[in-house]
C-alpha cells in the first residue's frame, strides 16, 4: 500500500496510508543498505510502500522524490540530513534579536531550496521587541530579500493574526524551519491551534532558544494543506554543490554570470572582468549577498 511519511523519529515512522490511517512503521534493513549518503534515507514527505501484515509496518520502498531540502549532517562526516521531501515551498522563522539569526544562515538555506527551485519564504519575527534602529535594518532586509524574488513577512506571532500567512500556506505542503527559539512553535500554534506544538523558553545565559520540537512532523491544515514542523536548526552546511553552479542558486548573481569573461567557468573571486564582482561594487548585488557566497566558497567541507 502507498501512504506517505508525517512523521520520523529516527527510528519508527508514522505513515498516512491510502485507506486514510496512520501506520506505525518501521524501515525495511535493505533500504539502508543502498549506499544512501543521508543519515535518514526516509524523511517526512517521502512516498513511499509500506507492508502492513505485521503489528508494526514496513517501509519496503521509497518512491521518487520530486525534491528535498537537505543539509550537511553534524553528526556523521561525509553523509547529509533530509529535513523533507515532495514539498511546495520552504519558509525560514528568523530573529534579529533573541536569538539573532545570521544573514550567513539565511543565505545558505535560501540556497539550499533554489538548488531544487523551492520556493522561498521568510518570516521575521518579533517585530515587537525591535528597536527604531532595528526596524530600519529590518526593513532594508525585506526589501533586498524580496528584491531576489523572496516572499517576506515581518510579524510578532504572540501578538499578530498570521492570516496573510495561513493564505500562502493554503493548498500547499511547507517545510517550517529556523533556529531554536525564533518562534516557529508560537507561529504554527497562531496559525492552526489544533496542532499544539510545545513552545520553549530563551535561555538567559546563551540568548539562544532552546529545543521544542524533537522531531520533524507534518501536520494537515486541511484536505490539501499540510505544514512541516521540524527541530531547530543550529548550524546550515551546504552538500553537493560546486565552485561552478553556486552563483546559479543566488538569483542575483545568475542572471549575470554568463557576462563575466571568463563565463560559466567564472567564480566570481578575483577573475578580471568579473560581471559580478562588478555589481557588487555599484551596490546591484547586496554586499551582504556576496559575503554569504565567498563564505560558502571558502568553506568547501560544506559542499561535499
Amino acid at each position: 500500500m502507498k501512504g506517505t511519511v508525517m512523521r520520523s523519529t529516527g527510528s519508527f515512522y508514522d505513515v498516512l496510508a491510502e485507506d486514510g490511517k496512520k501506520y506505525n512503521c518501521r524501515v525495511r534493513g535493505k533500504i539502508r543498505l543502498e549506499g544512501i549518503k543521508e543519515t535518514n534515507p526516509v524523511a517526512v514527505g517521502d512516498h513511499v510502500i509500506v507492508d502492513l501484515e505485521h503489528e508494526i509496518g514496513s517501509i519496503t520502498e521509497i518512491l521518487p522524490r520530486t525534491n528535498h531540502i537537505m543539509r550537511k549532517s553534524v553528526k556523521k562526516t561525509g553523509h547529509s540530513h533530509v529535513l523533507a521531501a515532495n514539498i511546495d515551498q520552504a519558509l525560514l522563522v528568523v530573529t534579529l534579536a533573541l536569538p539573532r539569526t545570521s544573514l550567513g544562515f539565511i543565505d545558505r538555506f535560501l540556497v539550499s531550496a533554489e538548488a531544487y527551485r523551492i520556493p522561498q519564504i521568510i518570516v521575521f519575527n518579533k517585530r515587537d521587541l525591535l528597536s527604531e534602529d532595528d526596524l530600519i535594518q529590518l526593513d532594508e532586509l525585506i526589501k533586498l530579500y524580496e528584491s531576489i524574488g523572496t516572499t517576506c513577512f515581518s510579524i510578532s506571532a504572540q501578538q499578530d493574526d498570521p492570516e496573510a500567512i495561513r493564505k500562502i500556506l493554503q493548498g500547499k505542503i511547507t517545510l517550517i524551519a529556523g533556529h531554536s527559539g525564533v518562534g516557529k512553535s508560537t507561529l504554527l500554534n497562531a496559525i492552526a491551534p489544533s496542532i499544539s506544538q510545545a513552545v520553549g523558553d530563551i535561555s538567559s545565559f546563551s540568548q539562544k532558544g532552546t529545543h521544542t520540537t524533537t522531531f520533524a512532523e507534518m501536520f494537515a491544515l486541511d484536505d490539501k494543506t499540510f505544514v512541516i514542523d521540524t527541530p531547530g536548526v543550529k548550524e546550515w552546511g551546504l552538500v553537493e554543490m560546486s565552485e561552478q553552479e553556486l552563483s546559479d542558486y543566488f538569483p542575483e548573481m545568475r542572471d549575470l554570470r554568463l557576462e563575466c569573461k571568463y563565463g560559466a567557468r567564472c567564480i566570481h573571486i578575483n577573475e578580471p572582468k568579473c560581471a559580478i564582482l562588478d555589481a557588487v561594487q555599484h551596490q546591484t548585488i547586496a554586499l551582504s549577498r556576496y559575503q554569504s557566497y565567498y563564505s560558502m566558497m571558502m568553506d568547501e567541507d560544506n559542499r561535499k
